[in-house]
């Protein structure tokens, strides 16, 4: 009962942070946002398959907050830092209809997972399947409505981290080397779009990817 409280709170966590990553224009709180969503969702393993096999689950959670609530946020702090970017002006979409498309998507989430149990979710939690589609879908509302490439780097990390709760939910029998292998492949990904972003900037004097369209030759 207890385990299953605690893994209510982290999910309603994980939620609770892509609606605030919505609703901020600051792009310093938006990494904080992400870093805790990777801190919080990373300890899902420990509660979830603890009993199954504790080395696997310990490492896998080590490996998911030290890259995704360590790593990343500081990694993204320096390119902030070094491209001069404070806030996330004048967005594709403004931050009510961005908060509104993703209570539009969490209902969604609900619904769809009151109507669907996957493999690994009946003994967790309800909130599961709702959690993990809500943050992948918020993720891609990130990446679709902001016009700052570190914004859409973020958005892809939420995508991650949404795929990442259905993965530790559903998948059991993985093992710890394949799902480590998975965070490292998102740690190069972040780290190549840091350095692109770091380069945009230096050559453009911005990180509009709107603008990019206007590049010849």
């Amino acid at each position: 009962m207890n385990n299953l409280v605690a893994i209510e709170g982290i999910l309603i966590a994980v939620i609770l942070t892509d609606l605030l990553l919505l609703g901020s224009s600051r792009l310093r709180t938006c990494i904080r946002m992400v870093g805790i969503q990777g801190v919080v969702a990373g300890l899902l393993p420990i509660l979830l398959h603890h009993a199954e096999n504790p080395l696997r689950a310990w490492l896998l959670a080590a490996g998911s907050v030290a890259i995704k609530g360590v790593v990343f946020p500081l990694l993204l702090l320096r390119v902030l830092r070094d491209v001069g970017v404070r806030r996330e002006v004048e967005p594709f979409i403004g931050y009510t209809s961005s908060l509104m498309a993703g209570v539009a998507a969490l209902i969604f989430s609900l619904w769809v997972g009151s109507r669907v149990t996957l493999p690994g979710t009946s003994s967790a939690s309800s909130l599961m399947i709702p959690a993990g589609l809500a943050t992948i879908l918020i993720g891609l509302v990130v990446i679709i409505t902001r016009r700052k490439a570190v914004s859409q780097v973020l958005g892809y990390i939420v995508v991650e981290n949404g795929i990442y709760v259905f993965g530790v939910s559903l998948v059991g029998g993985v093992p710890a080397l394949v799902e480590l292998g998975v965070l490292m492949d998102a740690f190069v990904a972040v780290l190549l779009m840091g350095i692109a972003i770091h380069h945009i900037s230096r050559e453009f004097d911005h990180t509009d990817v709107d603008r990019l369209d206007q590049l010849k030759g």
